[in-house]
């Protein structure tokens, strides 16, 4: 339960802090005085946004916190879950923000995200208000409310993963479908090009050394006649490198039989006649190698224009790019051959995951059609005192595909008079009629859900005299079990409460600051007094006011 409420530098709040007991406690204030702040500021705890505007002074943080008693419920699998810091007695969340837009989040001085703190806060407190009326008539809301009471979620996740599942297989799908039908129309362009590319044999660096042999080719008669000069040079005339090397060497010879120094340059010398010896001979066998072969030329020039042709037309600059090309085709073609097989495989899949999801979901439909019928019944009892009395109410249920909250649409069918059609209950309600009904699905969903907390703001407006006082008996009675906090303008359901707190507003200086008080026998008497007869309270308000108080339920 609510243990304790901070509010600090919010709005008209400078600083406020409450503590809260078990029962029923009430909240009255004059319109204006605050009352819808300290909810806004309560709802941030919730997990919603902060709004900077409501930051009083814009040079400090406001700061939210409040403590939760959660000794009597068993909320430990939530924070091992999330690697929160646990404690048995209490639960402390705060929020702060700061006039730069910058905002925290804390569980037990832990930051969190806000998706988190909304998350762990939904086991802890509901607050309803006036405004909330509106939900009953949202599909997504009755089914939540009937997933609620039939304690689905476990079932909820599992259908969810199931069409999660169903829903990847049945893309992938769709997108093999799409894609064998636009790589249909391309295969025959696909297995023209790869034909072409196939034809040609390619072999990598092929090109290299077709360019190498073209222009060897193609320049045969000046190569022979260099080679053929550089034969004559080296060993081919009279007076040649290699008769006057001979010679130089035949001489360094003779000096060497008296001069030692020369022995090594005589051997020198002869090694050169033999190397530049086996050099001649090379040149000329080169030389005599070469012959001039047109067809060979031809074979080459057609081999190099059908490669360049290739790489022109498909943007290439090699023979080694087009061989990866040819691969590119080959898988594209290979995913064409066997892209019906894997449509094959993906379509049984698709079968088998939409069964296992239609499966599931058709078990949730049965356990929201078997606790409908319980609703419905326990509604009418409910709102009975509440002055519902012809009131007859019925889910209707309306098959659809498969979606991620299962195969159900619902719609909440009441009627509020006898011999009334049962219609949707947006089309048939008034503004005192829904509150009543909202008030009645709140009691029994958190009856059902245990939780902690629940906080009703203004929902009893639109409602007076008789039908007040039963719903400030109905709250009375709820709080036997949960903590129920109530914020209302009638003294009725005020004189319900076991603790009541008023909410009021001062000048202090040049500022106006909200406040909170908690009130004792005889305030609260004259504060339930002021609620009855207005700001001049007479003896027979005051009065009254005691008789509401002697006739509490509680």
């Amino acid at each position: 339960m609510l243990s304790k409420l901070s509010i600090s530098n919010y709005a008209l709040i400078d600083h406020l802090e409450v503590d809260f007991n078990e029962g029923l406690t009430i909240i009255t204030g004059e319109t204006g005085a605050g009352k819808s702040i300290i909810m806004g500021a309560l709802s941030l705890i919730l997990g919603e946004r902060a709004d900077t505007k409501s930051i009083r002074n814009k040079s400090k943080k406001s700061v939210v916190e409040a403590t939760f008693n959660i000794s009597k419920f068993d909320l430990k699998h939530f924070f091992d879950e999330n690697d929160l810091e646990y404690f048995e007695e209490e639960c402390i969340l705060r929020k702060e923000f700061s006039d730069n837009g910058r905002s925290r989040a804390f569980v037990n001085d832990s930051p969190v995200s806000l998706s988190l703190m909304k998350e762990l806060t939904s086991y802890l407190i509901d607050i309803h208000s006036q405004h909330s009326n509106m939900l009953v008539s949202k599909p997504a809301y009755q089914l939540g409310i009937l997933d609620s009471l039939a304690n689905n979620k476990a079932l909820l996740e599992e259908y969810k993963v199931k069409f999660g599942h169903y829903k990847c297989v049945k893309t992938e799908l769709d997108k093999s479908r799409s894609n064998l039908s636009r790589n249909k129309e391309e295969e025959d362009y696909l297995r023209f090009q790869l034909n072409q590319l196939v034809e040609l044999k390619l072999e990598k660096g092929e090109d290299i050394e077709l360019e190498a042999l073209q222009k060897k080719l193609t320049n045969i008669t000046e190569i022979k006649e260099n080679l053929w000069q550089a034969q004559m040079l080296l060993d081919g005339e009279e007076n040649s490198i290699l008769d006057n090397l001979k010679t130089s060497a035949k001489s360094m010879s003779v000096a060497a039989e008296n001069l030692n120094e020369a022995e090594e340059l005589a051997s020198r010398l002869d090694s050169a006649v033999i190397e530049l010896k086996d050099v001649a001979m090379a040149v000329s066998a080169l030389q005599e190698g070469l012959e001039f072969n047109p067809d060979e030329l031809e074979r080459v020039n057609d081999r190099l224009n059908a490669i360049y042709a290739l790489e022109s037309k498909h943007g290439m600059r090699s023979v080694d790019d087009l061989i990866d090309l040819q691969g590119e085709y080959e898988l594209r073609l290979n995913a064409i051959d066997n892209s019906e097989d894997n449509i094959k495989r993906l379509e049984a899949e698709e079968k088998k995951a939409y069964s296992e999801a239609k499966s599931t979901a058709e078990k949730l439909t049965l356990s929201r059609k078997r606790i409908a019928e319980e609703f419905a019944k326990d509604l009418k009892i409910i709102s009975l005192p509440l002055g519902l009395n012809n009131m007859e109410f019925k889910v209707l249920f309306e098959g659809q595909e498969l979606a991620s909250s299962g195969a159900d649409v619902v719609k909440y069918m009441v009627a509020f008079n006898k011999n009334q059609e049962l219609m949707p209950v947006e089309m048939t309600a008034s503004g005192g009629e829904l509150s009543r009904l909202m008030l009645s699905i709140k009691t029994i969903v958190a009856k059902s859900m245990n939780l902690p907390t629940i906080i009703f703001d203004e929902v009893d407006t639109g409602v007076s005299g008789e039908v007040a006082e039963k719903i400030g008996a109905m709250m009375s009675e709820l709080s036997n079990n949960i903590q129920v906090i109530a914020i209302t303008h009638l003294p009725q359901v005020a004189a319900q409460g076991d603790n009541h707190y008023k909410v009021y507003k001062t000048d202090v200086g040049d500022s106006t600051v909200t406040s909170l008080m908690v009130l004792d026998d005889e305030l609260r008497v004259r504060e339930l007094a002021a609620m009855l007869s207005g700001s001049q309270i007479s003896q027979s308000a005051i009065d009254n006011a005691k008789t509401l108080l002697k006739h509490k339920i509680h």
